[in-house]
């Protein structure tokens, strides 16, 4: 009797006679047809800024003037905080949402829908010109001004995007602390931690993964929307390029200008939210995906081997 063997499995050769088949690859003309296209219209793009009556030479003449750096700093402390007045408020407002307390999470709510249902232009202007309904500015024993001395443009700049991304930052908070697991929370009060120690040793911890990549967005975002505050006569990176395009006659230049110093300061905030998400997906996955640089050196010694073999 001829023994089976069970465990081998079909043969790579193809048997007598059959023939090989070859595979061939699909080809995507539609491919080729949109990169042409893409490139014409790049080409066309280029070209015509080229044939405009515009002054390159101003813009690296400009590109690192005093007031120039000084406007990039005031941008990015506008920035810092704000966001951080948004996140500490988005937080304290995500908690107040989940509160059973019907009052506390009524007031969250209508904070969340007013702050997000009007414009951010709106709010700095109501901020800025409250002085013609309020002449003064009365907290009792603590605090009595002029509302025109009390709020200064920074004030402005600061109430006007830090209430605002507070709204925003409280949805993505409450996104976050939706996403895990009740289990966690339950097992948690079963070992006796009180409501505010689950929180921040087990929630919000977890609630990370989820918090970060919106928030990183709403940062680069913030950024970007600093340059409203310009209208309530605050100074900042497009205040001053505004100023000197007037004085110097090359206005479009310093919008170039002004654009590229923010294209620098969201790629290094974006390189920064990637190594943060990293940071923070170490729990989700076994192996992380590699790093831009990561993957350069894996290219290059790949190459240097196929090359070495050759």
């Amino acid at each position: 009797m001829t023994d089976i063997d069970k465990t081998a499995g079909p043969k790579d050769t193809p048997p007598a006679g059959a023939e090989a088949i070859k595979a061939i690859p699909v080809r995507h003309y539609g491919r080729y047809v949109t990169a042409v296209i893409a490139i014409a219209v790049l080409a066309a793009i280029v070209n015509a800024f080229a044939q405009g009556k515009i002054n390159w030479h101003a813009i690296p003449d400009y590109f690192f003037d005093d007031r120039i750096m000084t406007g990039v700093g005031k941008t990015l402390l506008l920035t810092v905080l704000s966001m951080l007045i948004g996140i500490v408020g988005g937080i304290v407002l995500a908690v107040m949402r989940l509160s059973k307390n019907p009052v506390t999470s009524a007031i969250a709510w209508f904070y969340i829908w007013f702050f997000r249902g009007t414009p951010v232009l709106v709010q700095l202007f109501l901020w800025f010109n409250l002085g013609l309904v309020f002449e003064y500015i009365n907290l009792m024993p603590i605090y009595k001004d002029y509302w025109s001395s009390f709020m200064t443009p920074l004030l402005t700049a600061l109430l006007g995007l830090g209430l605002n991304e507070a709204a925003y930052m409280a949805e993505i908070c409450r996104a976050g602390l939706l996403a895990v697991d009740e289990g966690q929370t339950e097992a948690a009060h079963a070992l006796g931690m009180s409501h505010g120690k689950t929180l921040r040793r087990v929630v919000i911890p977890q609630a990370m993964r989820v918090i970060v990549p919106p928030t990183g967005n709403e940062v680069i975002n913030m950024l970007k929307t600093t340059s409203l505050v310009a209208q309530v006569q605050f100074s900042e990176l497009f205040r001053y390029a505004q100023d000197i395009g007037q004085n110097s006659g090359a206005p479009v230049e310093m919008y170039f200008l002004a654009a590229a110093w923010y294209l620098i300061m969201t790629s290094v905030l974006s390189v920064g939210q990637y190594y943060l998400e990293r940071y923070y997906a170490r729990g989700s996955s076994r192996t992380l995906p590699p790093t831009p640089w990561q993957k350069v050196k894996k290219n290059l010694t790949t190459f240097s081997s196929r090359k070495v073999t050759a």
